[in-house]
């Protein structure tokens, strides 16, 4: 576990001040341990998610292996891996879902192993998990109010947010059709439109985009979109490397439970296209052995 970072006025009382009372080092008589303190904390704020030696074990299988994320407030991050990389585990873990086997975690600036902190920070989040996991016997209308109001938002609030996002999504027109009726797509978008009632700080999405179509799959797109834009935090696990180069801003690829490779997409870009950075990371050359004997030659 994380040493606990020093409370202001420590620093001040060691001969350190500032004119607006918050501890700063002297650089004159600058001691590591205050400044490196600063500068964590500073670090660790403008950070949304952060892990250090993040590992979960199943028996005596490592799913995940001690990763290091750092994501950062106000981007759209795409995390992605060839099946049974771990993806579904360290989200699982990001969300409280599922318990570390080793390692520490950071949500929002708050370490998640403290009940009441984590608590709070859940408040601040939205998941859409890859089950979905809807109340099923509910309508749509209904299941938003019920989440808005887990969410302990005003009753006001919830009436407001629920119709504007059953508009949204298309939802509005089915009023007694309940969630176990709807199609995947229709789902889909019940899902996220719970996961954005609290106007979340940070958003966790697993696979959104699988079974989707054209159309839903657009309205996830623009909706997630719009998130960003008003500094919201994404965080992104999709198969459909198009999908992830369109919208993310950073990615992240994880390959039998290790972290392989972290970097914006601006400087994937520089070096050709997301597919061709994904393959060269994960192993291309396996990919390309793999041959069928009957479609090659005249056989």
């Amino acid at each position: 576990m994380e040493p606990p970072l020093p409370r202001r006025g420590a620093a001040e009382r060691a001969g350190h001040q500032s004119a607006v009372g918050l501890a700063l080092p002297n650089r004159a008589a600058l001691t590591a341990p205050p400044w490196k303190a600063y500068n964590q904390r500073a670090l660790t704020m403008s950070l949304a998610i952060e892990t250090i030696g993040l590992t979960r074990n199943f028996g005596t299988v490592r799913a995940v292996d001690a990763i290091d994320l750092r994501v950062e407030r106000g981007t759209f991050y795409g995390f992605l891996g060839p099946n049974g990389a771990g993806k579904s585990t360290t989200i699982k873990m990001l969300t409280g879902l599922l318990a570390p086997s080793a390692g520490t975690m950071r949500i929002l600036g708050e370490a998640i192993t403290d009940p009441e902190r984590a608590c709070e920070v859940k408040r601040r989040t939205g998941v859409v998990p890859e089950e979905l996991a809807l109340f099923e016997n509910l309508t749509a209308r209904e299941y938003l109010t019920f989440i808005g109001r887990m969410y302990l938002l005003p009753a006001a609030t919830v009436r407001e947010r629920t119709n504007e996002l059953l508009a949204m999504m298309g939802l509005e027109n089915e009023k007694k059709k309940l969630a176990l009726e709807f199609s995947h797509g229709m789902r889909k978008k019940l899902a996220l439109a719970a996961a954005l009632i609290p106007n979340p700080e940070l958003l966790f999405l697993d696979e959104p985009f699988e079974g989707v179509d054209a159309v839903a799959s657009r309205v996830l797109r623009d909706t997630l979109k719009r998130c960003v834009e008003r500094g919201a935090t994404v965080f992104l696990t999709s198969h459909v490397l198009e999908i992830v180069e369109k919208l993310c801003t950073h990615v992240g690829i994880i390959a039998q439970g290790k972290l392989v490779h972290q970097e914006s997409m601006a400087e994937v870009r520089t070096k050709g296209s997301l597919e061709e950075r994904f393959l060269q990371v994960v192993g291309a050359d396996k990919v390309e052995r793999q041959k069928l004997s009957w479609l090659e030659g005249g056989g």
